[in-house]
């Protein structure tokens, strides 16, 4: 467990940081704006909590913040660094749970009829911009494994990830009987 005693260093003055192992990158690196992303992305979950969710919501979301936290420090170390450093890394195991968890609440809300628009309850808005910002993560992930190795979980679990941060915001209004706003193709 890493143990922080100063919050500031003054090295990152210069527009740059460091990753896991040490190495100085620019902030703007696609690595730092991929683990940057999947950051604020654990922060959009953390307000959704925030917001009251339902109580199987507020079961699985601190779950999933964890696994971001491993998905995060997956990013910040170079693949090479990963054999010096134990590192909690993203698994088939964490995938498969995300599949199953789509699928239990798939098997609730039911096939989708029309187009949607992010919104309803304040807590399915809220999970609707965690997607959002969990296909950034995705994009931005995708930018980085071109350029370099990554993580082998770590773009599938953002892909299921997005998919379940798509069918959480039905779920959620469906708990709170909130009608899901259709899109008007006609408007």
């Amino acid at each position: 467990m890493p143990r922080l005693t100063k919050l500031y260093t003054r090295k990152g003055d210069d527009g740059t940081t460091a990753l896991g192992g040490g190495q100085r990158v620019p902030k703007d690196s696609a690595r730092v704006n991929a683990y940057g992303t999947v950051d604020e992305l654990n922060s959009a979950i953390g307000l959704a909590l925030a917001l009251d969710l339902s109580p199987r919501l507020t079961e699985i979301l601190p779950i999933i913040q964890n696994e971001l936290f491993h998905l995060g420090s997956d990013l910040a170390f170079l693949e090479a660094d990963k054999v010096k450093f134990p590192l909690p890394q993203i698994e088939e195991r964490h995938i498969d749970q995300l599949e199953a968890w789509i699928d239990e609440f798939n098997a609730i809300v039911g096939p989708l009829q029309n187009f949607i628009l992010p919104g309803g309850s304040i807590g399915a808005a809220q999970l609707h911009v965690a997607r959002t910002i969990c296909r950034r993560a995705e994009r931005a992930v995708a930018t980085l494994a071109r350029a370099e190795p990554i993580g082998a979980g770590v773009a599938a679990y953002l892909n299921r990830l997005s998919d379940l941060l798509f069918v959480m915001p039905r779920y959620e209004n469906k708990q709170r009987d909130v009608t899901e706003p259709l899109w008007n193709s006609r408007l």
